[in-house]
């Protein structure tokens, strides 16, 4: 079993700590219990129960650190790595952005471990797959999913005293359902903190309907489109514009967040005032840790508030140099959104293209945050507010930036990814050439 309560989880570093003889030490130690299914061509190919379980030490003298990690926990292994920890600090270059440990901080009381979510059995997996398998072989389409379930925690101790214990949740679910025509393709993806929030039936009937109604696909002229992007599409870009909210890189000149002759866009409208951006570690829909992996307390903590940069992450070494707070990387995303359904924003639309999914996202351009990439798995056109007929994938060239300029409407939040995104209506949005991917 490698879960331990928090009593246990602190016994076991504080024996370790006590072998310390560096100026700075920290310990890491998590446990994982999960188990998964997988299937593909309509059948069940791998199931399987995993225990993981690591507790990793850096040590520092001065400027110098090293790092050396164990999965036996007795009294000799734990001198031993510490040992190892320290020889290899000793063996290391000098750091010049090293940071001294943190004292202990004040974290607020996590809610992302969901008792219900660590009991799923092998029966529920199964019974999962037969969710999908059954309802796709009834309408000539192939499923192939995968279910991975986990629970764990992680804590953390160092020589100033820190202590921090975290428990989580969680389950992932994505199925691909391809017609066995092979000209149609639908996908979905859902993940929880809490198991009872999840629909195997309604979740694979959204897929399979996505491969039925996508057979046979036309092609049309890639250019610019009025598209509605559902969450887990947009989730790529906006995801990716919030993780270069930075401060260090937009105040070296390498970002979108950068001004031309220096500084930030801080305090500046980027995009339209309908986006609101922030991350919130007690979002009952995507709770998440109260502290990150170097012991900072995340709170909630708003990006961009009607359009307009309200904070960059900062992490402690730049802090530091700017003399400023440091202020965390989030652990979750969420864009505010709006009461309209999927099936709202599609009856608003004279014409226009629905977009499931993007994948293969690349960067082309860090300071405009230009991305290509294709869509995939279901791609239709609207054309006076209905849904007319499939289209080819197309290849598109698109910043999130210039996206979020151009909005038209926002819809219901989802989750994806961990994240709270909502539907979103956007014109001009570029395809720059088709794809004979399904």
């Amino acid at each position: 079993m490698a879960i331990y309560t928090e009593e246990e989880a602190k016994k076991i570093m504080e024996k370790a700590l006590s072998f310390s003889t560096a100026d700075a030490c920290e310990i890491n130690l998590s446990g994982t219990e999960s188990g998964n299914i997988r299937y593909a061509r309509n059948t069940v190919s791998t199931s399987g129960h995993r225990s993981n379980q690591s507790l990793v030490v850096q040590s520092s003298f001065g400027k110098k650190s090293g790092t050396a990690t164990i999965d036996e926990f007795d009294d000799a292994s734990l001198k031993k790595v510490v040992e190892r920890a320290e020889e290899l600090a000793k063996l290391s270059p000098e750091n010049p952005e090293f940071m001294e440990p943190l004292e202990q901080q004040t974290y607020d009381k996590a809610v992302n471990f969901v008792e219900a979510t660590a009991k799923i059995t092998p029966e529920y997996r199964a019974s999962v797959a037969n969710a999908s398998i059954v309802p796709a072989a009834a309408q000539d389409v192939t499923a192939a999913g995968f279910l991975d379930d986990s629970y764990g925690f992680s804590a953390m101790m160092n020589s100033k005293g820190l202590f921090a214990y975290n428990k989580s949740s969680n389950v992932d679910f994505t199925v691909t359902m391809r017609t066995n025509d092979g000209t149609g393709s639908g996908w979905v993806s859902r993940d929880y903190n809490d198991i009872d929030k999840f629909d195997a039936a309604e979740a694979s009937k959204v897929a399979i309907d996505k491969a039925v109604m996508s057979k046979e696909a036309k092609a049309i002229e890639p250019g610019k489109y009025t598209v509605i992007l559902e969450p887990a599409a947009a989730e790529n870009l906006i995801s990716n514009m919030a993780r270069s909210l930075n401060a260090r890189t937009a105040d070296e000149g390498r970002s979108f967040m950068s001004k031309e002759g220096g500084g930030t866009k801080m305090g500046e409208k980027i995009v339209d005032e309908r986006v609101t951006l922030w991350s919130d570690p007690l979002h009952p829909e995507v709770p998440t840790s109260t502290w990150n992996g170097g012991g900072q307390a995340l709170n909630k903590t708003t990006w961009i508030e009607n359009g307009v940069v309200k904070n960059l992450a900062y992490d402690r070494f730049w802090a530091k140099e700017q003399g400023v707070e440091p202020v965390p990387f989030p652990n979750n995303i969420i864009m505010g959104g709006g009461d309209a359904s999927l099936e709202d924003l599609i009856k608003g639309t004279k014409k226009g293209i629905l977009v499931t999914r993007l994948w293969y996202i690349r960067t082309v351009d860090p300071q405009t945050l230009l991305y290509t990439g294709l869509t995939r798995d279901g791609t239709f056109y609207i054309e006076n507010g209905k849904i007319k007929h499939p289209v080819k994938n197309f290849r598109f060239n698109e910043s999130p930036v210039i996206m979020l300029n151009n909005l038209e409407a926002l819809g219901e939040q989802v989750r994806i990814n961990g994240n709270l995104i909502p539907y979103m209506k956007i014109r001009d949005f570029t395809f720059t050439s088709l794809s004979d991917a399904v």
